[in-house]
């Protein structure tokens, strides 16, 4: 967990391309919001390997998200059982629910079609708050958090720094 902190801070600071921590978080978000355990989300979270955007912030984007995701469940049950009883989509799903394997995804769940859609629909304003963010974090806010008191009593933590110490030694 240390190294995707760590990766996702140096991406902010580097000269990287915004639109791939934008990308990531936004994904990781989009991830989030889809229950775990299904074959759904596991074919979401092999795609991203085949992108090119930083995994730290997509790990890190899955985790912070999935913390918050409890609090919007009937949203997005709502929302699924509205998709999933919609008149005109019912034949369509009725033939997904016989095609083999495509049922594994439990596209039929209220809260997985809610979570997707939720998830497509704010993809685009969670990636352009993530490209706000990043522009914001590079121009004002990194040169404020690094003058912080907080910043520097943890660069003062002996366990910080050990963890740190040993993040860098596995990398290098």
């Amino acid at each position: 967990m240390v190294n995707y902190f760590q990766q996702m801070f140096k991406s902010l600071n580097a000269n990287r391309a915004p639109g791939e921590l934008a990308h990531a978080f936004a994904l990781g978000m989009l991830l989030a919001f889809v229950p775990k355990g299904n074959l759904l989300w596991i074919f979401l979270f092999i795609f991203t390997f085949f992108l090119r955007i930083n995994r730290g912030t997509l790990f890190l984007s899955i985790i912070l998200g999935s913390i918050f995701i409890p609090l919007v469940d009937p949203l997005f049950d709502t929302t699924g059982y509205a998709i999933l009883t919609h008149p005109a989509l019912t034949p369509t799903f009725a033939k997904w629910l016989d095609t083999p394997f495509v049922a594994f995804t439990r596209f039929n769940n209220t809260i997985v079609m809610g979570g997707l859609a939720w998830g497509i629909i704010l993809y685009i304003p969670f990636y352009i708050l993530a490209r706000i963010f990043v522009r914001l974090w590079r121009n004002t806010l990194c040169a404020y958090f690094m003058r912080s008191k907080a910043y520097q009593f943890l660069m003062k933590v002996p366990f910080i720094k050990l963890i740190l110490k040993i993040s860098e030694v596995n990398r290098g």
